[in-house]
């Protein structure tokens, strides 16, 4: 039996990328649901029986998963569910009884295709946006429609609010009677051609689900594209999608691929329609996430074009429509980089900065401990090698949207910056704790060093950062908390592990099963918490939609004893660094953008409402609008001193020259002074700190990483108490 240890963000997803299907008979769906039960029973790091409590939750998760906006279903039918099954699914599960699937998924399918012939009488009135009335956003924790009269409500104001929206869309390419038309026609297709596969898949998600949001079912084809992404075998767009809430979301962007050179499309979009080439779009909402990502991918340099609801948006009339040619994926292009950055010290005296990108903790594991095996420690190593010589003062590690990956390489990669001691704590549901420990005494780099870190930086990360932060050997800087994945998987192949499914293998799917949880050293996990970091600066991806403690039903944090292990005495002056930071940042006017990007978000968020009326809506927008042309305006009045960087990659690491790093200046118009156009917002669509960086050419977090660097080593050396907020570079 193969097992495979997940250290990344976990994807409970499907990959985007070129493949050959599979064809195989279906196994028996009675015996997967027994063989899913008995390993979640068995194998689940909690160690929680499949009981009536796990039951009642299961069975509330498998309706909301089919009914997440609670649209659909009654009051009536809830209490119809509860009184069936709450206490009895469980039992189901074990004698591979998967009748209560069918039977809630057909009362489902039934009130949607009752609900969408009412909607299409609905779509016969005129609507003239004028009223004062508003509809709730997100109804997650709405209660259910307490009957069919509050159900009729509901459904007249939340079509009246997709009319809206469409009337808004800047892209829209029909009018809105058409388009809304067209997408519950898509909606009715999308149920009659649901296989009793894909319930038994839902079910048996849902079910692997309750135990935490990173243990999954996976079916024959979702098992391929995972197959096919270990493989490396990357021809698509570079995109992880996730079903979520009706939606296709993007979940993570393969560094190096199609999307992340792009650029525009982000982590937490929402895919709401697909185009290929110049063709029509094809509504997605509520659509198979397979049949998304079959639409998505495709050949080497052909296009396809997204029409995606942004997750920065306040508004849900915002779309952005991007182009993206399909094309194989560099793998080098996720290997780790450095740059040396040349900028003024406070005295004047210029400086030299070390800046190491890590897009993923990565390793060849068919060829580990070849002289020639590829090995993010060995990469790492020769960069800081080089950037030693080449005289840097300090190093950043950027850990940004750096999602996981090797347990071995965030150990021996721990090891370049320490002399030697434990790195993580793992233990098993059996309470059994393994130790991971750096054996090698020998350190790469120990001076001033700095790890750099955002909320989409998980797992492997996390451990990297908090084994830094234990032992005082770095900085950590960043959002306040990282993803906050404390958990491993395994990955369990259903036909290899259960005798009576026969010659079935792959045929029956596998299992995603959380086995472990990891601990720092200190004692604490990095579950849910994440790493928290010393010093904190304005971030839009501190959101509560992203994280661990925004998926439903993780594992909680606990401690373990903590080990011994010796902290370094060097002093990292952190309360200086913080006040001197905190007065920078408070000047910074990228950050006092983000700041109150965030806060209006997170009221809008708080306010759950929006307005039916269309001159209000509209309103909105165009206060939006000034807003945008008011700060493009401050930021090409605002000139930022020149600094030089080199690039330093693993291609050129043993040249002599050092490759200057073209650096794109602030235009008013929203182009890059190198040349290259940035593609620009379309109107009335929110930006994201991402875009600003693009079109300033100024990424305000490495800018401050920078001063932050330089203010620590002027400290360790001695040099002087104060400074001024504006001694440093921006």
């Amino acid at each position: 039996m193969k097992f495979l240890r997940f250290l990344r963000l976990p994807l409970a997803s499907l990959f985007i990328f070129s493949m050959v299907g599979i064809a195989a008979d279906e196994p028996d769906p009675g015996q997967v649901l027994i063989s899913v039960g008995r390993l979640l029973e068995r194998g689940h790091f909690s160690g929680q029986r499949l009981d009536d409590k796990v039951s009642a939750r299961f069975l509330k998760n498998y309706i909301e998963a089919l009914d997440y906006y609670r649209l659909y279903f009654t009051q009536s039918d809830i209490d119809t569910f509860n009184t069936r099954y709450a206490t009895s699914l469980d039992d189901d599960v074990l004698l591979g009884n998967p009748d209560p699937a069918f039977a809630i998924y057909n009362v489902y399918k039934k009130r949607v295709e009752l609900r969408v012939a009412r909607v299409k009488e609905l779509l016969k009135r005129e609507y003239p946006f004028d009223s004062e009335r508003t509809i709730e956003i997100d109804r997650k924790n709405a209660p259910w429609p307490k009957d069919e009269a509050d159900a009729e409500r509901l459904w007249r104001d939340r079509l009246e609010g997709e009319l809206l929206q469409e009337a808004l869309n800047k892209h829209a390419v029909d009018p809105p009677v058409k388009v809304i038309t067209r997408r519950y026609d898509q909606l009715q297709r999308n149920l009659k051609e649901q296989t009793k596969e894909d319930v038994v898949k839902i079910f048996l998600s849902v079910l692997s689900q309750t135990y935490d949001p990173h243990s999954e079912y996976m079916s024959r084809s979702e098992l391929e594209n995972f197959s096919i992404n270990m493989r490396l075998s990357l021809v698509g767009i570079g995109a992880v999608l996730q079903s979520d809430e009706g939606y296709a979301k993007i979940m993570e962007l393969v560094t190096g691929g199609p999307a992340f050179k792009d650029g525009r499309l982000k982590v937490g979009d929402r895919v709401t329609a697909v185009a290929q080439g110049e063709k029509e779009f094809v509504d997605t909402l509520d659509m198979k996430l397979d049949k998304v990502v079959e639409m998505i991918r495709g050949k080497k340099n052909t296009v396809v074009r997204l029409q995606v609801f942004p997750s920065s948006a306040t508004d849900p009339s915002v779309r952005k429509v991007i182009e993206i040619t399909r094309d194989e994926i560099k793998l080098k292009e996720q290997e780790a980089k450095a740059e040396i950055v040349e900028r003024p010290g406070p005295d004047g005296r210029i400086m030299r900065l070390g800046w190491i990108v890590l897009p993923s903790f990565y390793a060849d594991m068919e060829r580990s401990g070849a002289s020639n095996a590829k090995s993010t420690t060995k990469d790492v190593l020769a960069l800081v090698n080089r950037l030693k010589q080449e005289k840097v003062e300090g190093i950043v590690m950027d850990l940004r949207r750096d999602g996981g990956g090797s347990l071995e390489e965030a150990v021996n990669l721990t090891g370049l910056f320490i002399k030697q001691g434990p790195v993580v704590q793992a233990r098993d549901s059996n309470g059994s704790i393994n130790i991971s420990k750096d054996t090698n005494s020998s350190v790469a780099w120990d001076g001033p060093l700095l790890v750099c870190t955002n909320r989409l930086s998980a797992s492997a990360s996390e451990i990297f950062a908090a084994a830094l932060q234990d032992y005082n050997r770095a900085v950590i800087v960043g959002d306040p908390n990282t993803f906050g994945k404390g958990t491993v998987q395994t990955m369990l192949e259903i036909g290899r592990i259960m005798p009576f499914l026969g010659g079935a293998t792959n045929q029956a799917g596998a299992l995603k099963l959380t086995i472990q949880k990891f601990y720092r050293i200190a004692g604490g996990s990095t579950q849910l918490r994440g790493v928290e970091s010393d010093i904190k600066l304005p971030s839009m991806y501190d959101s509560t939609n992203i994280g661990e403690s925004a998926l439903k039903g993780p594992l909680p944090y606990d401690t373990v004893e903590p080990l011994d292990f010796t902290k370094l005495d060097r002093p990292l002056f952190k309360p200086e660094l913080k006040q001197r930071s905190a007065a920078r940042v408070t000047l910074d006017q990228e950050f006092r953008y983000l700041t109150e990007d965030f806060e209006k978000a997170r009221a809008r968020l708080a306010e759950n409402t929006i307005a039916l009326n269309k001159k209000v809506r509209e309103r909105e927008i165009e206060e939006e609008k000034a807003l945008k042309e008011k700060r493009d305006a401050e930021r090409a009045s605002i000139t930022h001193p020149e600094q030089k960087a080199f690039s330093v990659t693993l291609d050129n690491v043993a040249k002599p020259e050092l490759e200057p790093v073209k650096i794109a200046k602030a235009s008013p118009k929203g182009e890059a002074k190198t040349g290259e156009t940035v593609p620009k917002a379309a109107e009335g669509e929110e930006e994201d700190e991402d875009a600003d960086v693009k079109k300033t050419g100024r990424d305000p977090v490495k800018a401050e990483a920078l001063n932050i660097l330089t203010d620590l080593i002027q400290l360790q050396r001695g040099g002087p108490k104060k400074e001024t907020a504006s001694t440093h570079p921006k």
